[in-house]
């Protein structure tokens, strides 16, 4: 896990980068990597919202550097979710909580937790509409005498 502290910038974001700021940064992609082992199904008993969760990670850029005792604890964190989730008579155990937010961070599954680790997920650029060229502006600048 990375440090603690405020989370850091993106590295786009930064003004600064003749610093050196520790471990070399690791940029992968986003979205669903290729070539996922074969990962069990989510518990039929889980609560939606673990599930739901779970199955983001498959979808997830970091999901390429899991390995299989990383899958195992992704089980693990989502069984736990689903029982906190589940605590309808006393509302959820802080502790549990706690316990749970630390295995999600260990998972590097929030930008902050990934950043602290030195790791950006690349984003995809919108295929939105291009931005005119300012070149004509130019022109009637030269025009102007401007």
């Amino acid at each position: 896990m990375g440090a603690h502290g405020p989370i850091p910038k993106r590295s786009e974001e930064r003004r600064r980068r003749n610093k050196d700021d520790g471990p070399e940064l690791i940029q992968a992609p986003s979205g669903q990597p290729e070539g996922l082992p074969d990962l069990p199904e989510p518990s039929a008993q889980w609560d939606p919202i673990a599930t739901d969760w779970y199955m983001s990670l498959r979808e997830s850029g970091q999901a390429a550097f899991y390995e299989p005792s990383d899958w195992a604890v992704a089980r693990y964190a989502a069984e736990l979710m689903s029982r906190v989730l589940d605590c309808s008579e006393r509302g959820p155990n802080g502790q549990l909580v706690a316990a749970l937010n630390s295995v999600m961070s260990s998972l590097l599954t929030t930008e902050g937790d990934r950043r602290r680790a030195r790791m950006e997920l690349e984003r995809k650029k919108p295929d939105g509409p291009k931005l005119a060229s300012v070149s004509p502006l130019d022109s009637y600048r030269d025009i102007a005498g401007g």
